[in-house]
């Protein structure tokens, strides 16, 4: 089964509402809004990522973890004539991480990226349950 592991405590609300918890760990969270969905034989993660290139998109599979990292540069521009008003486009490096399971492999994965949504399906397989040694049970 696909997790999305939680990097905060969800029953926190008092500080989420008064703003007393980290402002970039709940801007993060916006930048990079995901569905997933569950289809017969795969789980479809689809990841928003508007203004990133496909160069700038890493995914890795570590652990049974699949790690999606993207950065997106800031422009360099320096006019002394302008100055930002109001500015909520990101720029930096965002990440998330999806528990996929351990028998996943890199070529099991296939992703897609366009017009700013990449695409990932991860076959579902079943974790091989390793059986238990057999015990001795001595008779009286």
């Amino acid at each position: 089964m696909l997790m999305v592991p939680r990097k905060r405590n969800e029953f926190d609300l008092f500080n989420d509402f008064f703003g007393g918890d980290d402002f970039f760990t709940r801007r993060e969270s916006t930048i990079m809004k995901t569905d997933i969905k569950e289809k017969k034989d795969s789980y479809v993660i689809e990841m928003d990522l508007p203004g990133y290139e496909k160069e700038n998109i890493n995914l890795e599979l570590k652990d049974g973890y699949l790690n999606v990292s993207a950065k997106v540069e800031k422009e360099e521009k320096n006019d002394e004539n302008e100055k930002f008003v109001h500015k909520e486009r990101f720029y930096g490096h965002c990440a998330r991480s999806f528990y996929v399971g351990e028998q996943i492999t890199e070529e099991d994965i296939k992703a897609e990226f366009k017009n700013g949504t990449l695409k990932v399906s991860v076959p579902k397989k079943e974790e091989k349950k390793e059986l238990p040694e057999a015990k001795h049970i001595q008779i009286q």
